[in-house]
């Protein structure tokens, strides 16, 4: 039975892009670039990974910025952390790829290249309130659900 994990996207074919733990102790799995591209400054854009994650019911993975990306890249995850519901999986806009937004907070443009680790991933557990009720269905990929 799988619990959680990840999956490439059908555009995709390149097994070094599934996420791993660098170490042992390590929370998070790393995303990679999956399509080259150039940030110009200031420019936000959405880097693909070419992953797709499954997960529990109760369960999200959330996107975390690596510390080294402001100091070494010039690059922050521009929405702080991203939250991938588990509804996301799958869905028939996009198959649940997983983007990172990404800033080029420079003033020069910054460049990333296929393979290069981008944000962490990390599986965790979450709670409902009292008298929850939600029953909606996902219809979309990405940003859907604010529509």
């Amino acid at each position: 039975m799988r619990l959680r994990g990840f999956e490439l996207v059908s555009q995709y074919s390149d097994s070094q892009l599934l996420p791993k733990r660098e170490t042992a102790q390590a929370a998070g799995y790393d995303l990679k670039v999956a399509e080259a591209m150039l940030l110009e400054p200031g420019e936000i854009k959405l880097v693909p990974t070419g992953v797709k994650a499954y997960m529990q019911a109760n369960e999200v993975l959330y996107l975390y910025d690596r510390s080294s990306n402001p100091r070494k890249k010039g690059l922050v995850l521009i929405n702080s952390v991203g939250v991938i519901d588990g509804d996301y999986y799958g869905n028939e806009a996009n198959e649940g790829h997983i983007f990172a937004q990404m800033q080029n907070i420079t003033d020069q443009p910054v460049s990333l290249e296929v393979g290069e680790r981008i944000v962490q991933a990390v599986f965790a557990p979450f709670l409902l309130a009292d008298g929850d009720e939600a029953s909606g269905q996902r219809r979309g990929g990405f940003g859907s659900t604010g529509r």
